[in-house]
C-alpha cells in the first residue's frame, strides 16, 4: 500500500478527484460509490484481479480487455467502468486502490461523515462493526465510515485512527509497555 506521500498517491489523489467532480456533476456520486466498493471487494477476494491490477506485466490492451468483461460480469456499466477503463488506457490501472481510498475520502468529507482506518486482529463481525461505529459517533457527534484491515501482527484488540488521532488499544501495544515497564524497574 502506498503511503500519502509516494508519487503513486498523488497520482490516485488526482484521479480520484476528477472521477468526484465528474459524479458529483452527473449526480451518480452514490452509485460511482458502490461500483468502486464493488472493486475494492474484487482486490480484497480475488488474486487474480489483484494481479492483473498491481502486473506492469500485461498491456494495456490486455488489462483494458479484462476490465471491460469484469464489468460486464458484475455489472458495472455507470461512470466508474468508463474511469477504470482510461485508467487500463493510461497505464495508471496499479493506482487503482488508491484512487478507491481518496475518491471513498472525499465522499465521506462530502458528507460530513469521518473516516476511522480501523486495524483489527481478525475480521470484525457486523455486530461489532456496529457497535464500533456507534462509540465512535457518540466520540465524534457525528458518523464514522470504517476503513477496516486486518493484522494478526497486533494479535488483539483495535487500532483506531482518526484524523490525527489515534487509539491503540491492541494488545501488542500493551504487551510492549508491559515489557517497557519491567525493563524500568529492573
Amino acid at each position: 500500500m502506498a503511503d500519502s506521500s509516494s508519487p503513486v498517491s498523488g497520482v490516485a489523489d488526482r484521479y480520484a478527484a476528477a472521477l468526484f467532480e465528474l459524479a458529483l456533476e452527473e449526480s451518480a456520486l452514490e452509485q460511482v460509490e458502490a461500483d468502486l466498493d464493488r472493486y475494492s471487494q474484487m482486490l480484497d477476494e480475488s488474486a487474480d484481479f489483484r494481479r492483473l491490477v498491481e502486473s506492469p506485466a500485461f498491456s494495456s490492451e490486455d488489462q483494458l480487455g479484462a476490465m471491460k468483461a469484469l464489468n460486464e460480469r458484475a455489472g458495472i456499466a455507470s461512470l466508474a467502468a468508463n474511469f477504470v477503463g482510461v485508467l487500463a488506457q493510461n497505464r495508471r490501472l496499479f493506482t487503482l486502490p488508491g484512487v478507491i481510498r481518496s475518491f471513498k475520502r472525499r465522499a465521506a468529507e462530502h458528507r460530513g461523515e469521518a473516516t476511522a482506518h480501523v486495524t483489527a486482529a481478525q475480521a470484525l463481525s457486523e455486530e461489532q462493526k456496529s457497535a464500533l461505529k456507534a462509540a465512535l459517533k457518540e466520540r465524534l457527534g457525528k458518523d464514522a465510515n470504517l476503513d477496516l484491515k486486518v493484522d494478526p501482527a497486533i494479535l488483539g484488540g483495535l487500532v483506531v485512527k482518526l484524523g490525527s488521532q489515534m487509539i491503540d488499544t491492541s494488545l501488542r501495544t500493551k504487551l510492549n509497555m508491559m515489557k517497557s515497564r519491567l525493563k524500568e524497574a529492573s
